[in-house]
């Protein structure tokens, strides 16, 4: 079998003939201005190709529900590998869907607990905010209660027909609107603060002993249902994460969002939350920054099960994620974040010669934690047997690399070509803009823009903030 990747004549998007022949199990770093055809080169040919071809060995079952890859534009490919993107897009989760469920280390917390806590409770689902055997039942497992506001919620100054319901869901123009617009028993022409105390219960909660059905269109009715149970029904108590953003905003402007008063956060139910290992229950060690996981799993390591658990542990500190919690919910993560928690769950399969390709791993990372992100991470993955692909602008990773294929020279209709490929002692002799740039000392600004204002934020504690006071200056760069 060759070790070399070979595409030939590739015309992908600004791509002007292009053939690739890249060495495999080896570290290749793709560099370039931005739009110099670097992501046209490896994701939208090496990588589309490679998912395109091994999608058509599956059978049309599986061929329908997997994504569908058009052939990228070029002339030839060979020896291309089952390719895994490592990408810097969001991870998409629900509510539900933290960095302990993403990294797999929260299953095996349940497990040990399941085995060695007391007073012992059950099985491993008995310890899962996603299960009801395990979740707390007043927030059903989210750790936090949403309430609907009805300050927020009802303009009382208005009747019903002049949009008295302040949600967008529920406009004039809805459907669902016309259970209340139309009701025998609400006066739509009345401002909601001349309401009695009984059209006033109806309008929210209905009423137990009257069964309306109101016409809602020229087709058909439906039987009434009170404002609140309804919202709360349709969207309240649902997961609204796959949602689309106006539903999501809509239904953020009339609630209030609270921790649960019952589990305190946790997520869990009292049950598992008596369960203790060493004075810890499983959400004392989930609400613990890796940092300091690390140090109490090194006090259980005689338990069989917790040396499985520390070795991801430890992977996330040296990442320079130690600042996180298992807890933390994945959709708060930065891509930056997401891409390298990816990354540390590739470094526990035992799988090999597969191509990896990194979209700018080493963006958001202090120069520190790129050193960690080259000898961690990607040589790492390189020495397990596998080929590894980079599109990158940071000097460090590109100092790395085996191989190192420059494109360019500009962006758009002037890029699309290969305008150096060789070792990194050879591009910075090079003329490329790449090169050029490798070699040049970085100057610093002695003057700087006045600011024109302030973004202040004080006693800042989202997620790992502690009481943070901060102005940020306006019309400057931060």
């Amino acid at each position: 079998m060759s070790n070399t990747i070979t595409v030939k004549h590739a015309n992908q998007n600004n791509l002007k003939n292009v053939t690739l022949n890249i060495p495999k199990h080896q570290l290749t770093v793709f560099t370039g201005v931005s739009g110099s055809g670097k992501s046209s080169a490896v994701f939208g040919v090496l990588a589309t190709e490679a998912k395109r071809q091994l999608y058509s060995t599956f059978s049309a079952y599986v061929r329908n529900r997997l994504p569908h890859y058009e052939k990228p534009e070029f002339e030839m490919a060979q020896n291309l590998t089952t390719t895994i993107v490592v990408d810097q897009k969001p991870i998409i989760g629900n509510s539900r869907s933290t960095v302990g469920t993403m990294t797999d280390i929260q299953p095996m917390l349940r497990l040990l607990f399941s085995r060695y806590g007391q007073p012992n409770v059950g099985l491993s689902n008995v310890f899962s905010f996603n299960d009801p055997g395990g979740m707390c039942l007043e927030c059903q497992g989210l750790g936090k209660t949403i309430k609907l506001d009805l300050s927020l919620l009802l303009d009382e100054e208005k009747s019903l027909e002049e949009g008295a319901i302040c949600f967008p869901p529920l406009t004039n123009s809805s459907w669902q609107f016309n259970i209340y617009l139309n009701s025998i028993y609400l006066d739509k022409t009345k401002a909601l603060k001349n309401y009695s105390d009984k059209e006033m219960a109806y309008l929210l909660y209905g009423d137990e002993k009257i069964t309306e059905q109101v016409v809602v269109s020229d087709t058909g009715n439906v039987k009434y249902e009170g404002l609140v149970p309804r919202l709360e029904r349709l969207f309240i108590n649902k997961d609204l994460s796959s949602s689309n953003k106006k539903i999501i905003s809509a239904v953020e402007k009339v609630t209030s969002i609270k921790t649960c008063p019952v589990c305190k956060g946790s997520r869990l139910n009292q049950a598992a939350l008596s369960s203790k290992i060493n004075g810890y229950s499983i959400s004392d060690l989930s609400h613990m920054e890796f940092e300091q996981l690390l140090v109490t799993l090194k006090e259980m390591e005689k338990i069989e099960i917790v040396s499985t658990i520390i070795e991801p542990v430890e992977r996330i500190v040296e990442i320079g994620l130690g600042y996180l919690s298992l807890d933390r919910s994945t959709a708060s993560l930065s891509g930056g974040e997401a891409q390298r928690l990816k990354m540390i769950s590739y470094l526990g399969n035992s799988l090999t010669d597969l191509t990896y390709i990194f979209d700018e791993p080493s963006i958001g990372l202090h120069p520190r934690d790129v050193h960690r992100l080259n000898d961690m991470m990607l040589l790492t993955l390189r020495d397990m047997g596998n080929t590894i692909f980079v599109v990158e602008h940071d000097p460090d990773v590109i100092k790395i690399a085996d191989h190192i294929i420059d494109m360019g020279p500009f962006a758009g209709k002037q890029g699309g070509e290969i305008t150096y490929e060789g070792s990194y002692e050879k591009l910075l002799s090079s003329q490329t803009l790449t090169g050029k740039h490798l070699n040049k000392e970085i100057d610093f600004k002695k003057e700087t823009r006045k600011p024109t204002g302030f973004f202040e934020i004080y006693n800042g504690t989202l997620h790992n903030l502690k009481n943070v006071d901060v102005k940020i200056p306006k019309g400057n760069r931060s």
